[in-house]
């Protein structure tokens, strides 16, 4: 029994394949690639930003210029990183006396929370908030024991 010639040729079917195979994994991959760069990039912001300011805290000669240069230290980072800053939540706390972070061979604690929006990802059911990563990162500074308020 013979055949069809229809159904036997197969001339040209596999760089057809190959483009509809390489189109479906390589598409979900580049994108893959540009959400964990994405996020790698506001990993590295947040973990700057908050040992930049528990160093500019802990340094600083008074409470209030210390909490003052944290600001533009946090701001500089997160800026760089490419996050808004209503996005980030941070909170410094101080010890052993919480209203001073001056205080001699205390120390400064930084905790900074972000979400990084996912590339391309449109919002879901609310208007004004899209798909994100949680992201976090906590530095703890010393205060010198010679320096700060006596």
């Amino acid at each position: 029994m013979r055949r069809s010639s229809r159904w036997a040729d197969d001339a040209g079917s596999a760089s057809l394949e190959f483009l509809t195979v390489g189109v479906l994994l390589l598409v979900p991959l580049v994108y893959l690639v540009l959400a964990l760069g994405q996020i790698q990039h506001a990993v590295l912001g947040v973990e700057g930003a908050a040992r930049h300011a528990a160093r500019a805290v802990a340094q600083a000669p008074s409470h209030d210029a210390g909490i003052a240069a944290a600001d533009r230290a946090l701001r500089v980072a997160m800026s760089d990183a490419g996050l808004e800053a209503g996005a980030v939540h941070v909170e410094i706390v101080c010890a052993p006396h919480p209203a001073s972070c001056a205080t001699r061979a205390g120390s400064v604690t930084v905790q900074v929370d972000a979400t990084v929006p996912l590339p391309l990802a449109p919002p879901v059911l609310a208007l004004d908030a899209g798909v994100g990563v949680p992201v976090s990162a906590r530095a703890v500074q010393p205060v010198s024991a010679f320096g700060g308020a006596p």
